[in-house]
């Protein structure tokens, strides 16, 4: 467990936040035009390109190139589709329901889709992939829709590993986010309603609880071992955290209900959605370098018309919005 803590928010809308150690970060908010009220971004590489995905309970992937060039990804001949992590060499992870109603893990290597699948499950969801092309995700035996048996797995080349093996007694364990160094963050739940971050390096476990919360997640780490995530505070509400060095800081896009952070490049951007009071699902992307004067208006153009928006839906009802 860490212990040193930071607060500060954020403000949204194409401003400046100043996080703790004078980084500044600009905020973006995201919305896809074809479905203006529910957005999630989930992963971010150094390029800035960005996977996500649009629309519930129907979900269709994409990949954005900012300011507003939205490219969809879809799993071939499947319902619904979300892209959950990007590498920086383009490649992708995702998770796709198929005709029949389950759920699985894919990658996208070069523009060849392929199912990843932890043998003998019956639902499956990848959600990180590293410039080596491995992956983490989860996966259950014994329930069609996801929601019990989640068993926290790593897999390069149709090979998977147990992480769920080395962590605490749990009831539910999702690994989320790997870097080149292959450490590896996620979250187990030691029992229904509390959940506790962890991070795998080489097979010792480190818990993430920042701030006490009794209901956390670490999402995304990049090759600084700088991680990102959310808690829920002792009033219920959901923000966002970064772990940098060891230091936890909330960060909270203004006229944020919830936040998620999701994932995090080796640049330090980071990328999430939030809630705001019209229960609008709207991502943000928080950089820290500033647009030129033309980036700011392109961005503006999208975002006319749609106030601050964003959800949380964290990352426990993935599997339900793909189930």
């Amino acid at each position: 467990m860490r212990l040193m803590t930071a607060v500060f928010a954020a403000t949204s809308g194409l401003a400046l936040a100043t996080a703790t150690g004078a980084t500044a970060y600009t905020v973006t908010p995201v919305a896809d035009p074809a479905n203006p009220t529910f957005t999630n971004l989930l992963g971010i590489n150094n390029a800035l390109t960005i996977g996500g995905f649009s629309g519930s309970p129907v979900s269709q992937g994409f990949t954005l190139t900012l300011p507003n060039s939205f490219t969809p990804q879809n799993f071939p001949s499947s319902t619904s589709s979300m892209v959950t992590g990007i590498n920086n060499n383009g490649s992708t992870t995702g998770i796709y329901v198929d005709a029949g109603g389950t759920t699985h893990g894919y990658t996208d290597i070069g523009g060849t889709f392929t199912t990843v699948d932890q043998g003998g499950t019956v639902f499956n969801q990848s959600l990180g992939i590293n410039d080596s092309n491995v992956t983490v995700g989860y996966s259950s035996a014994t329930d069609p829709a996801g929601a019990t048996g989640q068993t926290a797995y790593s897999q390069s080349g149709g090979v998977f590993t147990n992480i769920n093996a080395l962590l605490p007694s749990n009831v539910n364990s999702q690994a989320v986010g790997i870097n080149d160094l292959g450490s590896i963050v996620g979250f187990f739940m030691p029992t229904a309603t509390t959940s506790l971050g962890f991070l795998d390096v080489g097979g010792m476990i480190t818990k993430l609880d920042p701030f006490g919360s009794s209901f956390t997640q670490a999402l995304g780490i990049n090759n600084a071992g700088e991680i990102v995530g959310f808690y829920t505070d002792g009033g219920g509400v959901q923000h966002g955290y970064l772990d940098i060095g060891g230091v936890f800081t909330t960060f909270d896009p203004a006229g944020s209900l919830s936040t998620t952070i999701n994932g995090v490049n080796n640049l330090g951007d980071f990328v999430g959605f939030f809630t705001d009071p019209n229960d609008n699902v709207v991502g943000f992307v928080a950089t820290t370098g500033v647009p030129e004067p033309s980036t700011w208006a392109m961005m503006l153009l999208g975002f006319a018309g749609l106030g601050f928006a964003a959800y949380r839906r964290g990352h426990r009802e993935l599997a339900t919005a793909t189930a």
